[in-house]
């Protein structure tokens, strides 16, 4: 499962951004078309998280569609699977313009005042 060290690795980035701050919230973007599970990385999250400014924090995962631009006609559409014909002239050229992302959105630290 690759999503452990993934997950590892973004508990690792956000506490050296933190800089010791306490992390109330992190947001990830996860492609549908990244060969990640989110839930899986929602799974590890909370045990990499043990004992790092992020423990306790809320993870959300956002997941955008998968896109593919045919490269005959143009034409943009929906994809389930990175594979495929473009729906519009058959063609087998569809390139993924959408949904292989993997990012850190944003995080949000506890304030201090």
């Amino acid at each position: 499962m690759h999503e452990l060290g993934i997950t590892r690795s973004v508990v690792a980035i956000v506490s050296e951004r933190a800089q010791g701050q306490k992390v109330l919230r992190v947001t990830l973007e996860v492609g549908r078309l990244s060969g990640l599970m989110a839930e899986a990385i929602r799974f590890c999250f909370d045990l990499c998280s043990e004992g790092t400014p992020l423990q306790g924090a809320v993870l959300e995962i956002i997941e955008p569609e998968g896109r593919g631009r045919c490269g005959a006609c143009g034409s943009e559409h929906a994809l389930t699977m990175p594979l495929g014909r473009c729906p519009a002239c058959h063609a087998p050229s569809l390139r993924i313009v959408a949904g292989e992302e993997l990012k850190i959105r944003e995080m949000e630290v506890e304030s201090c005042v």
